[in-house]
């Protein structure tokens, strides 16, 4: 018999609409109503849930080095190591450069930009310790995409690695909104230099612990940009989840992962997991597979975060590395076949710890410890998280059926000022996160599909309305769609299917062209890898678009 998927009862949800310790309350005033939030409990985190003050800078880092850990090692770069002491104290300088000389407020956005690196941290770290709101973006994202999220944000800073401020100043030409200021990987940025004349002392802005820490912005399947809010709470409860439940470190652990801390599965690999044991991360400002085995090697990396792609790109280069040093690998982003956690544990005796999380609900929520993994079962819920598999009326289908996955536990779903996605994505309580999942008699959960029209390639979400947009902007297209198609090494990659204005010649030059107009207008993974000239798209006879018959081209 099927049990109930009605919403929980006694649940710590005891947000009061309103009640923020923020100065701008921008982000208070932007949460969905509380009666479409999903239900959500912190009673299995009851350090967390009884805490009515909480900034989780101050948990992470000012704590640490309270506690005697000051000159422990937190990040290690090939531009040489960081101690927590360090990172501190860059952070509080960059905190009053925030405060005196740019006059951020708490509640304040600030979108970050750049690849990994020490000054990134820093830099998240000194805008939560300001009490402002970290909007941190991927390195590779565009004008286009930039100009979306600061919008939808209403961003009032934006801090940027100097190589990549030019998007930036394009992003903001017409908004005239906020400042963009740089930091260098050599440390000459104009940031770097204004920190060099403030104090490192700061004293952390006192949050509440359900004020909101981090706006992380996903794309789904409408290719609009949608922002994840998530309080200082949340954060430290996903940093107290996963680890616990699955990873198991220790401080001596060094962790590293290719995934950009804008993820945030990046977020939590890299910067959360080993800050709240004390550990060290290596951080790469390249993140192929080649230069993730040269890091593994180089700084005896212990913990990987990376996609199951890149786990099978990397068993190709294993030879050429010396990665003794590994004892935990851990897959997200993207299912893990069992095909490629086969071959990497006949490689190097190794089991790729697998997960499911979402950016709506922050990170991992499904998974299993290495001594209970099922080879191709994403795993079980988490501590403090239910799950289960639904039909279409929403109720829970028994063992072995395919369904929609529901989950709810101390983390959730809310969504920047978007009533109707948030209805799409929450409903009686529970979030749906849009997978196809079976569920065992045992507890396990086993990845089928995706449910919407999200492509999913080597772990990174892909809109195809978002592509088709662009691809639309080019004078030689008159209709477009775009599909994910099967590929063995990405999983899914792009193809888009483009009817041409009259006259114009496909060919080999005319792919090149829109390929490069794609990749000049949005973030180059985006791209169509294929593209084929149709005369006609298939559609119905009300003229909707039958993806169904494309795919099946493919």
């Amino acid at each position: 018999m099927a049990r109930s998927v009605a919403p929980a009862t006694s649940l710590s949800t005891s947000v009061r609409v309103g009640h923020t310790a923020h100065l701008d309350t921008f982000c208070r005033d932007h949460l969905p109503p509380p009666e479409l939030w999903p239900d959500m409990d912190w009673s299995f985190y009851p350090q967390l849930a009884t805490r009515h003050q909480l900034n989780c800078a101050a948990e992470l880092l000012d704590d640490c080095v309270k506690s005697g850990d000051g000159e422990r090692t937190v990040f290690r770069c090939g531009r040489g190591d960081w101690t927590y002491r360090r990172l501190l104290e860059s952070s509080n300088r960059l905190a009053n450069v925030l405060q005196h000389d740019l006059g951020l407020l708490p509640g304040n956005r600030v979108l970050l930009r750049g690849p990994n690196s020490p000054m990134l941290a820093a830099c998240w770290f000194a805008v939560l310790k300001l009490g402002g709101v970290a909007v941190c973006t991927m390195p590779m994202l565009r004008a286009r995409e930039l100009r979306q999220i600061i919008n939808k944000a209403e961003v009032n800073l934006c801090l940027t690695e100097a190589s990549l401020a030019a998007e930036c100043d394009d992003a903001i030409e017409d908004l005239h909104r906020c400042r963009v200021v740089s930091f260098s990987p050599d440390g000459s940025g104009e940031l770097e230099s204004m920190a060099a004349r403030k104090s490192d002392a700061f004293a952390t802005y006192q949050t509440l612990a359900t004020d909101v820490a981090i706006i992380a912005f996903t794309s789904g399947t409408t290719g609009e940009a949608k922002g994840t809010m998530h309080f200082h709470r949340d954060l430290m409860v996903v940093a107290d989840c996963f680890p616990a439940c699955a990873l198991k470190p220790d401080p001596d652990d060094v962790f590293t992962g290719s995934p950009s801390v804008a993820f945030t599965y990046g977020l939590g690999g890299l910067l959360l997991f080993p800050m709240r044991y004390h550990a060290s991360a290596v951080l790469l400002d390249r993140s192929s597979p080649s230069s993730l085995l040269e890091g593994i090697q180089k700084f005896r990396a212990s913990i990987c975060f990376t996609s199951p792609t890149a786990y099978r790109a990397m068993l190709r280069e294993l030879g050429q590395y010396n990665i003794a040093s590994l004892r935990k690998c851990v897959s997200a982003a993207e299912t893990l076949p069992a095909t490629t956690f086969e071959a990497w544990r006949q490689k190097t005796g190794l089991n790729i710890i697998d997960g499911i999380g979402s950016t709506e609900l922050l990170h991992i929520f499904i998974s299993a410890p290495e001594d209970q993994i099922r080879p191709g079962s994403t795993g079980k819920v988490l501590k403090g998280y239910e799950a289960c598999v639904l039909d279409e009326n929403g109720q829970e289908v028994p063992p072995g059926v395919i369904g929609r996955l529901a989950v709810r536990g101390p983390t959730g779903c809310r969504y920047l000022d978007d009533i109707e996605n948030q209805r799409r994505y929450v409903r009686n309580g529970w979030n749906i996160t849009g997978d196809a999942f079976r569920r065992d008699e045992n507890g396990y959960f086993w990845y089928q599909s995706r449910l919407d029209d999200l492509i999913i390639s080597s772990g990174y979400n892909i809109s195809g309305a978002e592509i088709e947009n662009v691809l639309l902007d080019h004078p030689k297209v008159n209709e477009c769609a775009v599909v994910g198609v099967l590929d063995t090494a990405r999983g899914s990659v792009v193809k888009a299917f483009v009817v041409l204005q009259d006259g114009v010649v496909p060919n080999d030059s005319v792919v090149k062209e829109l390929q490069e107009f794609v990749k000049s207008q949005i973030a180059p993974y985006k791209y169509p890898r294929a593209i084929k000239f149709m005369k006609a798209l298939p559609r119905t006879p009300t003229g909707k678009l039958q993806r169904f018959k494309l795919r099946e081209e493919s």
